[in-house]
C-alpha cells in the first residue's frame, strides 16, 4: 500500500467508523505548522482542536515525555507517582481556589467528575442533583455530558438520556434564575462557549451567576476544556472575570497531546469524593502528568500569556479588516486566540476554502468559522497566515 493520501483515506474510511470526515492525512508537526503525507504544509489554526497551545512537537515537552516513558510509564492510582502530585499542586496554585484535583483521561471524564461531586454534595446538601447548564454549550460525548450540552443535534438517537439537567439561555441571567428549582445543586458553563460559536460571557452575567450561586446555596461549575491552559490569554478563562468557581475542568491542551483531564476543586468540595467513590485507572499517568508540566513551564517561561494578548489583538484586527471589506463576514468574537469569525451562509465553505490555501481551521456551529492556533504563533507566521485568510475569502466573495 502506498502512502498517498488517497490511499490512506481508502483504508481510513474501509477500517474506521465513521464519526469524522477527514480529508487529509497529517504525517508531522513543528511549531505552528504541520506537514501532510504529499509532503504540503499547513498552518495549524486549529491546534488539534485546541490541544497544542504549546505548539506541535514542542521540544521541552518531548524532552519530558522521552526521560518519563524511560523511568514509569504507568502505575495506576493504587501508588503515588512524582509527577501527578507535583502537577496537583501546581494546578492547586495556579487556580488559586485553595483545593484539590482529580484526574481522568479527557474533557468528558473531567466534565463527569464534576457532575458526580457536584450530585455527591448534592446529595449531603438536601439530596439535590439537578445542574442548570446553558443552550448552545458543550460539554461532551458520553451520555451524561450530552445530557449535559444544551444542543439537540449531538442529542439526536440517544434517547433516553439521563435525567437531572436544565438548559437556560447563555448571557441571559434571567433565563439561568427561571431554570433554577429546589432540586437544582449546581449550574455549569463555558467563560467562552467554544462549540457553540466562539462566544464569550458577559463580565455581568458571570458576576450574576456567581451571586446567584451564592444566594441559593448552588455550585458554579466551569468547563475549561477548551479555554483553559492560557487559549484565551489567562491560565483559565474564568480568571479574565471577577469570580471564581467552586470548581472547573480541564483537558485538551493541558498535556499537549497525551490524553489527559482534570477536575480542579475549591477548598468546601476538597474531600467530597472519599476512596472508592470516584475513580480513573489512567488518572494522573505518570507521563502525560510529565507533559502537563513541561506545559506549564513553556507557557510561563517563554510568555505566552502575554503573546496571547499581543498577537490575539493583531489577528483580530486583521480579520476585523476582512469584516469591513466583505459584506458576508458579519462579526470577529471570542477571546484572546479563542477567535470566532462569523459569516452570512455556510462556515464549512470558508474552511474548505482556507484549506485550500493552507489554513486550517474549524467551524464551531453553522455559520462560524473558528481559529485556535498555538499560543506560540508570532508577528511574521500570523502576517503570512492573514494573507492566505485573505486569499482565500478572495476566492469566496471577490469579485
Amino acid at each position: 500500500m502506498s502512502n498517498n493520501t488517497q490511499d490512506l483515506l481508502d483504508v481510513y474510511k474501509a477500517n474506521v467508523m465513521p464519526t469524522y470526515s477527514p480529508s487529509l492525512v497529517l504525517a508531522s508537526g513543528s511549531g505552528v505548522t504541520v506537514r501532510d503525507v504529499d509532503n504540503r504544509v499547513y498552518y495549524d489554526f486549529t491546534s488539534g482542536i485546541g490541544v497544542h497551545n504549546v505548539g506541535h512537537s514542542n521540544p521541552r515537552v518531548v524532552e519530558a515525555i522521552k526521560e518519563q516513558c524511560q523511568s514509569l510509564t504507568h502505575c495506576s492510582n493504587l501508588f503515588v507517582n512524582t509527577p501527578m502530585t507535583l502537577l496537583a499542586k501546581k494546578l492547586v496554585e495556579l487556580s488559586g481556589l485553595g483545593g484539590k484535583v482529580f484526574f481522568c483521561n479527557s474533557g468528558a471524564e473531567a466534565n463527569e467528575a464534576a457532575i458526580k461531586l457536584a450530585r455527591k454534595w448534592g446529595s449531603q446538601n438536601g439530596g439535590r442533583y439537578e445542574i442548570v447548564t446553558m443552550r448552545q454549550g458543550f460539554h461532551g460525548r458520553t451520555l451524561a455530558t450530552l445530557a449535559a450540552t444544551g444542543q439537540s443535534w449531538c442529542q439526536e438517537g440517544y434517547d433516553p438520556l439521563p435525567v437531572g439537567f436544565a438548559y437556560a439561555d447563555f448571557n441571559d441571567i434571567e433565563s439561568v434564575k427561571a431554570a433554577v428549582t429546589d432540586k437544582t445543586v449546581a449550574i455549569m458553563l463555558e467563560a467562552v462557549q467554544g462549540e457553540g460559536g466562539v462566544t464569550a460571557a458577559t463580565p455581568e452575567f458571570m458576576a450574576a451567576v456567581r451571586a446567584l450561586c451564592d444566594e441559593k446555596n448552588l455550585l458554579m461549575i466551569c468547563d475549561e476544556v477548551q479555554s483553559g491552559m492560557g487559549r484565551t490569554g489567562n491560565w483559565f478563562a474564568w480568571q479574565g472575570y471577577d469570580v471564581k468557581p467552586d470548581m472547573f475542568t480541564l483537558a485538551k491542551a493541558i498535556a499537549d497531546g497525551i490524553p489527559m483531564g482534570a477536575l480542579v476543586s475549591n477548598g468546601k468540595l476538597a474531600d467530597v469524593f472519599t476512596p472508592s467513590s470516584h475513580a480513573s485507572t489512567f488518572g494522573g499517568n505518570p507521563v502525560a502528568s510529565a507533559a502537563a508540566l513541561a506545559v506549564i513551564d513553556v507557557i510561563e517561561e517563554e510568555g505566552l500569556l502575554e503573546n496571547v494578548a499581543k498577537i490575539s489583538t493583531l489577528f483580530r484586527e486583521a480579520l476585523q479588516a476582512l469584516v469591513d471589506k466583505y459584506d458576508k463576514l458579519l462579526e470577529v468574537r471570542g477571546k484572546g486566540l479563542m477567535v470566532g469569525l462569523v459569516v452570512d451562509g455556510d462556515a464549512k465553505e470558508v474552511v474548505e476554502a482556507l484549506q485550500g490555501q493552507s489554513i486550517l481551521a474549524l467551524t464551531a456551529g453553522p455559520n462560524v468559522v473558528r481559529f485556535l492556533p498555538p499560543l506560540t504563533l508570532g508577528e511574521d507566521d500570523l502576517e503570512d497566515a492573514v494573507d492566505m485568510i485573505s486569499d482565500a475569502l478572495d476566492c469566496i466573495y471577490g469579485e
